[in-house]
């Protein structure tokens, strides 16, 4: 038998579990930082309108870094900063899915 799978995983059962806590980062996937109720007051706080944004579906899964720099300059390091620092304020989440 031929294993056809992209990445093997050691035990070959499936992915290693998740870290027992996560914190939310600026590396973090938008979608994951908005479905945490902390998460998503520091963006509507920091990043007023973003969750609410008609392109919101084409960047969720896109962290705020690389959406920084896509946004042309609205969305700037010090706003970055800002959110950064409020979101290692949020205590770490037991499961983050």
């Amino acid at each position: 038998m031929v294993d056809e799978t992209i990445v093997p995983f050691p035990d070959a059962t499936g992915p290693a579990p998740a870290p027992a806590s996560t914190a939310l980062s600026l590396d973090t996937p938008v979608e994951r930082i908005a479905a945490d109720p902390g998460g998503a007051a520091v963006l509507n706080k920091d990043i007023p309108g973003l969750l609410n944004d008609p392109n919101y579906p084409m960047f969720k899964g896109m962290n705020l870094k690389t959406l920084a720099s896509l946004s042309g300059g609205r969305l700037d390091d010090q706003t970055l900063a800002e959110t950064k620092s409020d979101l290692a304020a949020l205590p770490k989440q037991a499961s983050l899915k």
